[in-house]
This record gives C-alpha cells, structure tokens and sequence, in this order.
C-alpha cells in the first residue's frame, strides 16, 4: 500500500476531516454539567448517519461506540456510559468518520462548566504542542522532528508525554503507517514526503507519564490520577506549511463559519 496520497484522496479525506470537525462541534455544543457522555454518544452518532457517513469507531476491534470519551484522567478511549459530566471536568472527545471509502479522525478536549487554572493550562499546553508537532510535518522533515517538538513543547510546563500511544497515518484504513510519537529526537524515523497524510494527536498528562489499562481492555487512565489531555487534527505533509484536513475552527469560532 502507498502512503503517498493522491490528490484525488486528499480530497476525500478532507470530505472526512470537514465532516468529523462538525461532528467535534456539535457534540461539543452539548458539552455541560448533567449531561452523560452515552447521551454525547448518541448525538454524534446520528449527526455523522445524517451526513450520509458512518462512525469509523464503532465496532472498530470491537470498540462499542461511536465515541471515544475520556473524562479527567482517562487519557483515551474511554468507553461512553451513563457517567454524567461534572463542572470542573475536562472530557476529551475522539470521533472518526467514514465516508467514500475513507476516514476522519480528530479529537478535542473541552471545559465542562468552569475548570481549574491549572486544568486550562493543561488544555492549552496541549492544544499548542499540536500545532508545534504540526510544523514540523514538511516533506523531508522526519517522524522524529513532530514528536521533539511536541515533547520539547509540554517537557518546558512540566508536563508528560504518554509513550503508549501515538499518531498515525490515515487513509483507506482508519490507522495507517507510519507511527507518530509525541516525542523522540529530531532527524530521526520515517522521512517524510509530500501527500503523506497524518493523524497528529497528543496526550499529555498533568502528572508523571504512567498510565495504566482497564479491564474493559480499551479505558488508558493516568497512573497517578492526575488529569490528561488529548487533541488531534489530521493533516497533509507538504514542502513549506502542512495542510490541515480536520479543524478546530466549527467549535472555537462557531459564529465565523457556517455548521
């Protein structure tokens, strides 16, 4: 299989990343205190079918939902279920989509209600080190250089990168090579080249780097309890600035664009 995206691809993987940055927007909308996150679930669900698309998630190696809902120290693929959102919270929400024959994949970790000083700065800690990988994302640039200078980025605030989990290449297939760590060294990995198409994601835990798995077999919570977050946008490798394929923008500047 070829990593080299066609532009024709590109295309259809930019349908994808559009469709599930409304889908983050919408569901995020109804991000409050009393809500449960099977209910965000649902909601998402039905937005991605009315769009003529399906859930990449649910059913994928036999994950149950359409969301990945992970609430404080659950730094991903927590399960939906009746847990209902509390002010102060911090919920990381992960939603794929397929449609045309390819996927979307984007997460965003949202404020319920007011939050600590210290949960929003954890948030927007997270949030930069993505677009700090992001620019590193150039043809002839390697793997490598995305994940230092995620790691150099959070490592400067006190901050941990979780090893366990990382980016990845998207496509035809949900995952794809080549893996994208949030940290190692610069120059070092796969090289990248133009039209490679990446799922660059973060998830950087307030506390130490220890996490540990439930014995659902799919919920990754801190070691020490503390909280983590989680942000992701998929993108194209080009020579002077990557292009983004997914979007922040329907959920932090919902009156700008049209949902």
């Amino acid at each position: 299989m070829s990593y080299i995206k066609t532009e024709e691809e590109i295309a259809l993987l930019r349908e994808n990343g559009i469709l599930v940055s409304k889908t983050l927007a919408e569901v995020g909308r109804h991000v409050a205190p009393g809500v449960t996150t099977k209910e965000l679930d649902a909601l998402a669900e039905t937005f991605i079918r009315d769009h003529g698309a399906e859930p990449a998630f649910l059913g994928y190696n036999g994950f149950p939902h359409s969301l990945c809902i992970s609430v404080n120290s659950v730094v991903v693929h927590g399960i939906p279920s009746d847990y209902t959102l509390k002010e102060g919270d911090i919920v990381s929400i992960d939603c794929g989509t397929k449609y045309k024959g390819f996927f979307g994949d984007s997460a965003y970790t949202f404020a319920v209600g007011q939050v600590s000083e210290a949960a929003e700065r954890l948030m927007q800690t997270t949030r930069q080190s993505l677009f700090e990988g992001i620019g590193k994302a150039l043809a002839g640039n390697r793997v490598g250089d995305i994940g230092a200078a995620v790691q150099r980025y959070v490592e400067e605030y006190g901050y941990s990168v979780v090893r366990e989990m990382v980016g990845h290449g998207i496509g035809s297939r949900l995952h794809e090579k080549p893996d994208v760590p949030n940290y190692g060294r610069p120059g070092q990995g796969k090289q990248l080249a133009e039209g490679m198409v990446l799922c660059i994601e973060p998830m950087i835990n307030e506390g130490g780097r220890g996490v540990y798995m439930e014995r659902d077999g799919w919920t990754l919570r801190t070691a020490d309890n503390r909280n983590s977050a989680h942000y992701e946008l998929t993108v194209v490798v080009r020579k002077e600035k990557a292009e983004l394929l997914s979007t922040f923008a329907f959920i932090e500047r919902p009156n700008d664009i049209d949902i």
